[in-house]
C-alpha cells in the first residue's frame, strides 16, 4: 500500500512538473513571437522610412513645434535675443555686425513703432526639425569646431571645445531658423512676417559656409508646402550675394520660382547652382542707386507675370548698402527703404503673404537702415506694428 502511495506522489509530481514545463514552453515560444513580431515591425517601419525619405520628412514636419499659435497681441515682427551671437569677442573677427538684430528691434521701439512685449519670440529648431532638410551626416560635422569656424569664416572658433561652439555660435543660428520657419505660418495669417534675423541663403542641405551654418529658407518652404498647404513660393533674393544655397536645394522644384539680384564679381561664385535661377539679374560692383532700382522694377515686373505665387520669401539683405566692404554697391539707405517698399507693395497689392529675412549686412549702420524701412512699411501702410490691430 505503501508502495502504491509512493508511486501516486510520484506521478502527481511527474504530470505537475510536465505541465510546468510545457506552460512555461508554451509561453516562452508566446513571448518569442511577440518579440520576433515587434522587431519585424521596427525593422520594416525602420526600412520603410530609409527608403521612403519623403515619408520621414512629413512625419518631422507633422510633428515639428515650430508651429505654434500667436496671439493677436503679439505684431508679426519676430525676434529673441538669443538670436545675437556673443561669443568672447571673437565674432568681432568677422565683419558681420552679429548684434544687427537686437538694435533693429531697440530701434522700432524706441522710435515707437514697436512695443517690446508685443515681439513674437520663436522656438529654437531641433535637430529633428533641421533633418527636414539636412543630412544626418551635414548636423554631425557641425561636432567639428574646425568646420563651424570654416562656415562662420572665424578661425579661432576651431580652438574652442565643441560644446561651447553649439551653445554660443550655433544655437543663436537654430532660433533664427525657428523664426524663418514660423513667419510663412505668420504670414499666411496675417499678410506679412518679419523675422529680424535668418536669410542664410549659402547653406545647403550638404555644406554651409558664408557665415551659413543652417538652410532656413529651403526649410522654410518645405514646412510651408505641407502644413500651410502652399503649392507656389516665389523667393526674391536681393542680398548682394547669390543665394546658391536655397539655389541648390531647391531649383529644380517647378513648385518655387527663384529671383536672385546679386553681385557676380563676389563670393560664392557658385556657377553650378547659378543655372538654377529663373531670373538671374546681375549687378555688378559700383552699380547706383538709380541703375538698381530700373533693374529691381523690371524684374519684379516679370517675376510677378511669369509665376503666381502663395507666398513670398524676401531675402532683404542690407549689404547692397554703399560702402558695404563685401557688397561692393552704391545703394543709398533711401534706396534700400524703395526696394523693400516695393517688393513688399507687389506682394501686398496681390495679396500674396511675404515673409522677409534681414540676411547679410557688414556695416555698424545696417540695422539703423534696416530699422527706417520696417517703419517706412509700416507708414505705407503695408505692415501694422501696432498693437490695436496686428493684420492689414
Amino acid at each position: 500500500m505503501k508502495d502504491i502511495q509512493t508511486v501516486s506522489t510520484s506521478w502527481t509530481d511527474l504530470t505537475r512538473d510536465s505541465a510546468v514545463y510545457l506552460l512555461f514552453t508554451f509561453s516562452a515560444i508566446k513571448v518569442s513571437q511577440f518579440i520576433y513580431t515587434c522587431f519585424q515591425s521596427s525593422e520594416m517601419s525602420s526600412f520603410s522610412m530609409e527608403t521612403h525619405p519623403e515619408a520621414l520628412r512629413r512625419e518631422r514636419i507633422l510633428s515639428s513645434k515650430l508651429y505654434f499659435n500667436v496671439p493677436e497681441s503679439k505684431v508679426s515682427i519676430i525676434y529673441s535675443s538669443a538670436y545675437d551671437i556673443s561669443f568672447m569677442g571673437i565674432e568681432k573677427l568677422h565683419p558681420f555686425d552679429s548684434t544687427k538684430w537686437r538694435r533693429v528691434c531697440k530701434f522700432l521701439v524706441s522710435d515707437g513703432f514697436l512695443e517690446e512685449k508685443s515681439i513674437v519670440e520663436p522656438l529654437e529648431a531641433s535637430n529633428s526639425d533641421l533633418l527636414v532638410v539636412h543630412s544626418l551626416n551635414y548636423l554631425n560635422s557641425l561636432k567639428s569646431s574646425a568646420t563651424v569656424a570654416r562656415i562662420t569664416e572665424v578661425p579661432p572658433v576651431a580652438l574652442f571645445p565643441n560644446f561651447l561652439v553649439q551653445q554660443k555660435v550655433l544655437r543663436p543660428f537654430r532660433k533664427q531658423v525657428g523664426g524663418t520657419i514660423l513667419a510663412a505660418k505668420l504670414a499666411v495669417e496675417r499678410g506679412w512676417a518679419i523675422n529680424v534675423g535668418g536669410g542664410f541663403h549659402h547653406c545647403t542641405a550638404e555644406r554651409g559656409g558664408g557665415f551659413c551654418a543652417f538652410a532656413d529658407i529651403s526649410l522654410c518652404i518645405h514646412f510651408a508646402f505641407l502644413r500651410l498647404s502652399i503649392s507656389r513660393v516665389m523667393i526674391i533674393d536681393l542680398d548682394a550675394h547669390q543665394g546658391n544655397g536655397h539655389e541648390t536645394d531647391l531649383g529644380d522644384d517647378s513648385r518655387v520660382y527663384i529671383l536672385d539680384m546679386y553681385n557676380p564679381e563676389i563670393y560664392p561664385y557658385d556657377y553650378s547652382a547659378r543655372r538654377f535661377i529663373d531670373q538671374k539679374v546681375e549687378v555688378m560692383s559700383g552699380t547706383s542707386t538709380d541703375e538698381y532700382l530700373r533693374k529691381l522694377d523690371k524684374a519684379l515686373e516679370v517675376a510677378f507675370r511669369n509665376f503666381q505665387p502663395e507666398l513670398v520669401v524676401y531675402n532683404a539683405g542690407t549689404d547692397i548698402l554703399d560702402g558695404d566692404p563685401l557688397g561692393l554697391l552704391k545703394i543709398s539707405p533711401d534706396g534700400i527703404t524703395s526696394r523693400d517698399e516695393k517688393v513688399f507693395r507687389c506682394a501686398r497689392e496681390r495679396e500674396i503673404p511675404v515673409v522677409m529675412l534681414t540676411s547679410g549686412g557688414y556695416m555698424k549702420s545696417n540695422a539703423r537702415v534696416i530699422a527706417d524701412s520696417i517703419e517706412n512699411l509700416s507708414r505705407q501702410g503695408l505692415i501694422n506694428t501696432q498693437l490695436d490691430s496686428t493684420s492689414t
